[in-house]
């Protein structure tokens, strides 16, 4: 009987899964920031390259500086 508390206490003190989530949790954390970072530079990237091949194309542009 004393051998299984010990088992017992030993699981409830180890905290090796504990921190393993953690990381799993901190890591999609980060993996969802750049996804949304990633997401809303690109639409505005992709309008950049636009106006310059535009303007690239067409120097006389009103759009082009």
């Amino acid at each position: 009987m004393n051998q299984i508390a010990l088992v017992a206490r030993s699981f409830v003190s180890d905290e090796e899964g504990a921190t393993m989530i953690e990381y799993g949790l901190l890591a999609a954390l980060i993996a969802l920031v750049v996804a949304a970072v990633a997401f809303t530079l690109g639409g505005n990237l992709k309008n950049t390259f636009t106006n310059v091949s535009d303007c690239v194309a067409a120097p006389n542009n009103t759009n082009c500086p």
